[in-house]
């Protein structure tokens, strides 16, 4: 669904979102989505303006005045606003100069003066040679022909010397005639009726229009300088009935404004256009005063070359950079659908909790621009998402007021209990109100492993799921491709153990000292004694060339992810729970219903708090299905990069 929307940022817990209305010009729509035309207080004061005017026009009228009020209409306040006052026209300034040219300087008397100049020489000059070059000169400057011939090249000469016309400062003269004949329209004074009668003249009129008919022509070249005062630019763009415009436009007042240009379209390519400039005209077509819905509408039916007349942004333009594509995964679910922030729903994009989004503008550092990894040929525009700061506002202002409500409702439960139950509710609060550090997106790069140094997969999986039976399959059918990493225990060792082997015995004094550094990957209890897996052991066997497998618990992801093992981490789902009695009950087991729905919902828990840490998910239908879907996972990490978090390789 197409629609436009505020364009906001999170400031305080009772800030109010900043609102721009941008749209589209040339998506696809419905009617239901359209903007509505607000009703604007501005409109209304130009209105009462306009009345205010006609009332001092009327008195100034009353009392004799003539004058013509520049602030009348638009087009008079522009042309008065315009530096330079007078303008004369060159042309018949070149004519009136070259009057004065013919009387003063007439061909026929430069000729002569130019004859009597000749003989004075002749009288100064000595020698024989001289004196008969001269002779010659004066025998041609005398013939009739030379004359004539002379008399066209003056001519010609002061013509080719003349100036041409200045550049147009309007191509609209005839409208502008209408509103003066307007304002002259209360008027009885003579000179006010002497004008509105030449303005009536048919000859002025025809004048008027050839006038408008030749300006459009000049304003139509690239070096276009003036549009009612304005300066103005004119760019020309390719836009094919495939390829989108890529543009947002907003009104601003009866103007409409280029909000945003999107990469991927026919405006990014081109460059011609920039955020901030004020399109006056499209291929002719004047837009002031046109909703943004109209502007819409106007370009969903023109294609090939499109012209538009701009006023250039007035705002300082950073220089130019080479854009650089940041790749990220995705920790949150997004539907621009549900967003009332998005500034351009239409272009919003959507995507899920993993998805791998290549982010080419952040320009807006609320609103970036990217594509979906595997869209970019299917998605011929980028798309908007919520920039990283603003995103992480937003999850902070949300969670604030969650904690906030919670707190109320604490408040009113412990309102109730006994002393102690106040302060052990009390503490609870407090805890609940320190939370991590809001996940948005992370930064990631494309990563192939190198054949002798293998990834550690990590098995993940509610207990059930399979995932340790997967894991015992892969090691007993390729005991030379895959290992499991020796864990570490205070437990004395017994007679059939080696140290090393079966377990790294270590004192528990050393073992704490090493859990405290966070050398283990996962650790726990067990009738007193500590165990745990050290990152030590899975690079051991990263060392050796073989693949280290690994079945662990969800917490155990942040400690294997914040370490330099580059694990690759499989989530082993459940299948249904009627499909999950009935493969338990091939092992033998016969679990209780709620047993099996306990399974399901831990599944559910762990994908929703930890899926944007899945690398894959395996759902466990069938143990041979799942075990060769496992192995054609793990076998295509030696044949394909993949996106790891760009942390990892620095």
């Amino acid at each position: 669904m197409i629609t436009s929307h505020m364009n906001g940022y999170v400031q305080e817990a009772s800030g109010q979102a900043k609102i721009h209305r941008e749209r589209a010009v040339d998506c696809p729509g419905e009617e239901n989505s359209l903007v509505k035309s607000p009703h604007s207080s501005a409109h209304m004061e130009r209105i009462q303006h306009y009345q205010e005017e006609l009332k001092k026009r009327r008195e100034e009228d009353s009392r004799g005045k003539h004058d013509i009020d520049p602030n009348a209409s638009l087009r008079l306040k522009k042309l008065s606003q315009n530096p330079k006052v007078g303008i004369d026209n060159p042309t018949f300034e070149g004519k009136e100069k070259a009057i004065k040219d013919t009387c003063s300087q007439d061909p026929v008397a430069e000729l002569e003066e130019l004859l009597q100049a000749l003989k004075s020489m002749q009288h100064c000059l000595t020698d024989a040679q001289s004196q008969q070059d001269v002779e010659l000169i004066m025998q041609l400057l005398a013939k009739e022909d030379f004359r004539n011939a002379y008399t066209i090249y003056s001519a010609v000469s002061q013509q080719m010397s003349r100036v041409g016309p200045t550049s147009p400062l309007t191509a609209q003269a005839q409208d502008l005639c209408q509103e003066v004949q307007k304002i002259l329209q209360s008027s009885h004074q003579k000179e006010g009726l002497e004008l509105r009668a030449l303005l009536t003249n048919p000859h002025l009129q025809a004048l008027m229009q050839a006038h408008d008919s030749v300006a459009g022509q000049d304003m139509a070249e690239e070096n276009v300088t003036q549009y009612l005062g304005e300066t103005v630019k004119l760019v020309r763009l390719e836009k094919a009935r495939d390829t989108p415009l890529g543009a947002t436009v907003r009104n601003d007042m009866d103007s409409v404004v280029v909000s945003r240009v999107v990469k991927g379209g026919a405006a990014e390519r081109s460059g011609l256009l920039s955020e901030g400039d004020e399109i006056l005209e499209i291929n002719g077509i004047s837009l002031r005063g046109k909703h943004v819905n109209e502007v819409h509408d106007l370009l969903q039916q023109m294609h090939g070359t499109l012209t538009f007349l701009l006023i250039p942004s007035s705002q300082i333009k950073p220089a130019p950079h080479r854009q650089t594509v940041m790749h990220v995964r995705a920790y949150f679910d997004y539907d621009p659908s549900d967003d009332p922030f998005v500034p351009c729903r239409e272009l919003g994009l959507s995507f899920q909790k993993g998805d791998i989004l290549h982010v080419i503008s952040q320009d807006d550092p609320n609103w970036w621009q990217a594509y979906r990894d595997g869209d970019e040929d299917n998605q011929p525009l980028a798309g908007l998402i919520p920039g990283k700061s603003f995103q992480q506002q937003r999850e902070s202002l949300k969670k604030t007021i969650t904690d906030r409500s919670r707190e109320q409702q604490g408040k009113l439960w412990y309102a109730k209990k006994g002393k102690k139950q106040r302060k052990k509710s009390t503490s609870n609060l407090t805890k609940n109100t320190d939370y991590d550090d809001i996940l948005t997106y992370e930064e990631m790069s494309l990563y192939h492993q190198p054949a002798n140094r293998k990834r550690p997969i990590a098995l993940i999986g509610p207990t059930n799921s399979g995932h340790d039976e997967l894991r015992r399959r892969l090691l007993s059918i390729e005991p030379e491709k895959f290992a499991v990493a020796v864990p570490h225990t205070t437990r004395n060792s017994r007679i059939h153990e080696r140290n090393g082997r079966e377990y790294h015995f270590v004192s528990r004094s050393s073992f704490e000292t090493d859990l405290a550094a966070g050398k283990f990957i996962e650790s726990g209890e067990y009738e007193k004694n500590l165990y745990g897996t050290s990152t030590d052991s899975v690079r051991h066997i990263i060392n050796s060339g073989r693949i280290c497998l690994l079945c662990l618990h969800t917490r155990s992801l942040r400690v294997l992810r914040s370490s330099n093992l580059k694990p690759y981490v499989i989530f082993i789902a459940p299948p249904s729970q009627e499909r999950l009695r009935t493969l338990l009950a091939t092992e033998g087991k016969t679990p209780k219903p709620e047993e099996l729905k306990e399974v399901i919902e831990k599944a559910r828990e762990m994908e929703h708090n930890f899926g944007h840490f899945f690398d894959a998910t395996i759902v466990n239908m069938d143990p041979d299905q799942a075990f060769h879907e496992l192995r054609r996972v793990i076998d295509k990490l030696d044949t394909e990069p993949q996106w790891v978090p760009t942390s990892w390789l620095c």
